[in-house]
């Protein structure tokens, strides 16, 4: 059965509430009592929930790490999960980042894209199938997190007091199904001796984007300043200047998604490597000194001895996100996107032998174990048949190295949508997100018809 089209007529509510959820600026921060992620994400969450109330769907807040809408019966679930915190704005909008602009056929806004605008058309699908009296075999679950930007453990704390499900997937990726994702390392490099020259560095707002702008002080010889100078004279994207506190250095770059760090153009790694040109070893200090040796501006992790691959998944990514120097203990951000049949563990162990000599910590702040589904489960046939039913063609499954609430899901869901593989990334995490409209009711249909066949069948 065909129920696609049923979510045709709340086309111009989605918006109306697409408008709304975008108007917060639902950027993790600091938490404070009973906010886990700070207050605009608990907003987010709390207004998305009052929304599902009024629209006559059950709902439970757990503790603003997540929230769910519900609808159905049976001793069952299956579930939806999106989020509804974003990344911070970032500068360069044509548009006001928490303002939504049509323009076009795209809506522009924060979250419009990733992942406000599914987590909108998951609600109203989910009312369709109420509007419906569709009967189901098992409930049908809509979770919204609120702090997986930051890969936190929202999604996690939701289920250790609600229910797993039977089915699930979570629209925050590409069509067509992803039942493969790299893991997902993040490892802080600290201490050792500190620069003699570099007085302030610093890059990056989250260790899970490509640093589009790095900046330095440095107080350093007559003869090597002026050899920064003349190196930095011709670059359009490097600006050295002569300043009472020292040379003042800025490094841009394009931003890009850790997941992807060869689609950027990593600016701490350009500054890293334009002073350890001029500065010697003590200058330079434990952490830009071992940055310069072993991550270079490389992004497969080659001058680290951690370059790998493999057949499902692909190719190892090292991402450099953060550098603080001059601000309390000199530290370094990594994100790692490592294969499949590979192992973190090992991963990090290699880190800390090859970190030693420079006299650094090396420690993991994070790890997302590998996702790995095989083609033939029952799930990915179910979701085949749901995109087929609209699309008229099976879509392809494939590998990412991006993380996906599927990981929490030991084994019983995948990324599903929401974007196209014709279209272009409009996720786009420094600046102007943005959706297709027209795709967004395509996507609109395959989810309901997905949730649909997951309730159902």
């Amino acid at each position: 059965m065909l129920f696609a089209e049923h979510i045709l007529p709340y086309k111009e509510q989605m918006h109306q509430t697409l408008k709304t959820m975008v108007a917060i600026p639902s950027v993790v921060d600091s938490p404070l009592p009973g906010k886990p992620f700070g207050e605009e994400s608990a907003r987010a969450l709390q207004t998305i929930l009052r929304i599902a109330d009024d629209l006559g769907l059950e709902t439970k807040n757990v503790g603003n790490y997540a929230g769910h809408a519900v609808y159905g019966e049976g001793n069952e679930y299956a579930d939806v999960l999106c989020h509804v915190d974003v990344v911070p704005a970032g500068d360069g909008w044509e548009t006001e980042p928490f303002d939504t602009v049509e323009k076009d056929g795209l809506l522009y806004g924060r979250g419009t894209a990733d992942d406000k605008g599914a987590a909108v058309v998951a609600l109203y699908c989910l009312k369709a199938l109420k509007d419906a009296g569709v009967k189901t075999k098992r409930r049908i679950r809509v979770i919204f997190g609120a702090g997986e930007e930051v890969a936190s453990n929202d999604i996690e704390t939701y289920y250790q007091s609600e229910p797993m499900p039977v089915f699930a997937f979570t629209p925050d990726s590409d069509y067509g199904i992803c039942n493969r994702e790299k893991g997902i390392l993040r490892i802080d490099l600290s201490g050792g001796k500190e620069s003699t020259a570099v007085r302030l560095f610093t890059a990056g707002d989250v260790v899970n984007a490509v640093p589009a702008n790095a900046s330095a002080v440095v107080v350093c010889s007559e003869d090597q300043a002026n050899a920064l100078l003349e190196l930095t004279a011709d670059e359009d994207t490097l600006r050295c200047t002569r300043t009472p506190d020292g040379l003042c250095i800025d490094a841009v770059g394009v931003a890009s998604h850790a997941m992807q760090p060869q689609e950027g153009v990593n600016a701490a790694e350009k500054l890293i490597m334009l002073l350890s040109k001029v500065l010697d070893k003590d200058q330079m200090g434990s952490v830009l000194l071992f940055l310069a040796d072993k991550v270079k501006t490389e992004y497969d992790g080659a001058s680290a001895g951690i370059q790998q691959s493999d057949e499902p998944s692909g190719l190892l990514t090292l991402n450099l996100g953060l550098v603080r120097i001059g601000e309390g203990t000199p530290s370094a951000g990594l994100d790692i996107r490592y294969p499949v049949t590979a192992s973190g563990d090992d991963i990090l162990e290699h880190l800390k032998r090859i970190s030693a000599p420079y006299g650094l910590t090396c420690e993991r702040t994070c790890e997302n174990r590998p996702l790995y589904l095989p083609e033939d489960s029952d799930l990915i046939r179910l979701l085949k048949g749901a995109y087929a039913a609209v699309m008229g063609e099976e879509p392809t499954v494939y590998a990412t190295g991006g993380g996906t609430y599927a990981r929490e899901l030991n084994g019983r869901g995948v990324a599903f949508g929401p974007f196209f593989p014709d279209e272009p990334d409009r996720r786009l995490h420094n600046t102007n997100e943005s959706i297709d409209l027209a795709r967004f009711m395509q996507h609109a249909q395959i989810c309901l018809q997905a949730m649909y066949d997951m309730a159902t069948k």
